[in-house]
This record gives C-alpha cells, structure tokens and sequence, in this order.
C-alpha cells in the first residue's frame, strides 16, 4: 500500500510536517504502507517550508523594516536552483509583528518586503513566489516599492511616508531610480483574496478592520487606495484596480500588478506544482490531507481541496483530517473529499485540543483507527 500525506498546518498546535509525520505513524501502526509526506501550505505562513522542504540550506536570513518602521530579522527562501525566490510577506509586514495594542493600518508599511526582495536580486533571484497572507499593512504596496527605488512625493515636492495615510497625498510618481534588474525578475503571487483594491469589497472596508482600523480611518484608508490608483491610471494607463486580487494584502497585490508585471494566482496551485505533488499521487492507493477545520470555506479553494482535486484527476480516494468539523463540511464531500474525520476523542477546552501533544496523540491514533478499517477491508 503506498500513503501520500500532503496535509496543512494546524494553525498553533503542529506545522505541516509535524502532522504528517503523526499520520505517519499512526498508519504504520495499523499496516505496512509505503508513505510520502509532502509538507504543504498555500500560500500563507509555512510556504517558506514547505517549498524547502529535504533541502540542507536555502533559507535567508536578514535584518529588514518591519510593520512599524523599526528593525527587524526575517527570512526567505531560495529554491537550488539558485534563482527563485519564496518569500511570505508576514516576514516583513506581517499581522503577528504588531503588538495588539498599536494596531493601526494607517502607519504600517510593507517597506520590508521591499528589502527582502531586493536581498534577494542581489543574491542572484529573478524567479519570485511571494505569499501574501497575513499582512498589517494596507499602503498599497508603497513601501515595498519606495525599497525597490520607486519614489512618490506629494504636491510640493516632498517625499511622503509609506504608509496608508499618506496615499492621498502623493501627487507624482518618479520611476527613474527604480532597481533596474526588477525588468528582469518574475513574480508569481500566491493570492486567494478576490477583492479589488477599492469600495465596499475592496481592501479596506473587508480587512483593515482586522487589522486595527476604526470606521474612520477605513474610509481614510480607501480614499487614499482610490486616489493613489487614480494617479497611476493617468501615469502609466494601467486601470487596473477592480481587478480581483488587487485588494490583497492592503493593496500589495495591486502593486505588484502595476508596477512589477506579477501574475496573481491560486495559492496551492502553485505551491502544489512546486512540490511535484502530482507525481507521487499517481501510483499511490491513499491520499490524506486536512487542516485544522475543515468547514465551507475549506470549500473555497484552500489547500485540502487543491489536494483533493489532484488526486481525482488520477481517480485516487482521498481522506481528511481535521481538528473541527462543522455541520456544513460535508461540501467537502462534493469537493473530491471521500471522507473527513474529526480527530477529537473527548470533549475539552478549544486550548485543550490544541496543545501540540495532544493534536499530535488525536492525529496519530485517529490515523491508526481508519487504516485498520481500511485493513480488514482489504
């Protein structure tokens, strides 16, 4: 019998490669089986691992601007090839780096970003997978772009912050110091937000609420989103701001299609491919995937679809695991899914279920139990 583990993180208790690792060993001790575990994310925190994954060296490791302005030390990844580039952008600009107190869209940047990838053109890079999940920031990519050499002042000729509350204050766009090896480079942008990046469903009416804004300041916030793509509509012609996508990441996804030429798409799709996850699936009996909960929104393109659809390409029967399972996860069944299984023995405490022995102990019994079933089956 040949397993392929292909599972995502369950988020504050096990990485990817720790819950395939207890599936693992949950199944061994049901049956002999063959089992490949690829680690898994999709496009958010654990995409820097999962990607360097079996590899002894690639991960980069260097001081860069945070949220807040103020240093700190992150890290990237760079394929053998010695030419792609991952990078998360949480690294530099992520939601967990601001302490709860002093969220506040208005005055984060993604300048670290910026840095991370500069680092990494001079390290050789012209490839880039860049995950945009997890951001603090909603300055519309400003700031990675004012560290790359872009440079936006406002109507008397004074640099402006990058930050969001100084988008309706730039008034011209300098390009002229731009990175010029940038011309060389590729991004693809692992993104599963459909927002545009302005109005009612844009970046600041959906997320920034999340990350610290008040009402007031979400209008502040789109207003500026909305002037700043008006200016760069009458610079450069690029109407490009209902686009699906543009909205991710406070407008990072937008900045990364106006100015950096990138290509937005599915998050597992990518990492999926990069893996080569396929070709382990295709002579195999059993794939397993899952999360952490598995509900409608697992449904919406997250990773344990992406898996379940490849597998049923190659008509292979696919099982999940899940910390929770709410009443409308059956959706998954129509998704390529076969079965889902909640992983909790007793009732406890959500802090209960979560701690990593413990995830790690439900995973690991709970894999042994279905694959005795699926042994006596024979």
């Amino acid at each position: 019998m040949k397993v392929v583990i292909a599972i995502d993180s369950f988020k504050g208790s096990l990485s990817s490669l720790e819950a395939g690792m207890a599936i693992r060993e949950g199944i061994l001790k049901a049956c002999e089986a063959e089992i490949i575990i690829k680690p898994l994310a999709d496009g958010g925190e654990g995409t820097v691992d999962a990607l360097l994954f079996g590899m002894d060296k690639g991960k980069i490791t260097l001081d860069a601007t945070g949220p807040l302005g103020n240093k700190i030390t992150c890290s990237y990844g760079i394929l053998e090839d010695g030419k792609t580039a991952i990078i998360e952008i949480a690294q530099a600009a992520g939601i967990k780096l601001v302490p709860k107190q002093r969220l506040n869209p208005l005055y984060t940047t993604t300048y670290g970003v910026g840095e991370m990838i500069n680092d990494a053109i001079e390290r050789g890079c012209r490839n880039f997978i860049i995950g945009i999940g997890g951001s603090a920031t909603n300055d519309a990519g400003v700031g990675m772009l004012m560290a790359l050499g872009y440079e936006f002042y406002n109507i008397d000729g004074n640099p402006v912050k990058p930050i969001g509350n100084d988008l309706s204050q730039i008034a011209s766009i300098v390009t002229d110091n731009a990175l010029n090896k940038l011309s060389e480079c590729s991004f693809r942008i692992a993104c599963d937000v459909n927002s545009p990046l302005y109005g009612p469903k844009g970046a600041a009416y959906v997320f920034a609420p999340q990350k610290g804004a008040s009402a007031q300041i979400v209008e502040i916030l789109d207003t500026g989103l909305r002037s700043f793509s008006e200016l760069v509509k009458k610079v450069s012609s690029k109407d490009i701001a209902n686009l699906p996508g543009t909205g991710a990441a406070g407008g990072l996804g937008y900045a990364f299609l106006a100015f950096l030429n990138a290509k937005l798409e599915s998050g597992i799709d990518i990492i999926l491919e990069e893996i080569c996850l396929e070709n382990d699936i295709k002579d195999c009996d059993f794939v397993i995937t899952g999360e952490g909960k598995l509900d409608y929104q697992t449904t919406m393109g997250k990773a344990p679809i992406g898996v379940a659809k490849l597998a049923k390409r190659h008509g292979k029967k696919v099982i999940a695991f899940a910390g929770g399972v709410t009443e409308d996860a059956y959706k998954c069944n129509q998704k390529g899914i076969d079965a889902f299984f909640s992983i909790l023995r007793l009732p406890m405490t959500l802090d209960a279920a979560m701690d990593q022995q413990t995830t790690r102990d439900n995973l690991m019994a709970t894999a042994e139990q279905v694959f005795r079933l699926i042994q006596k089956m024979g």
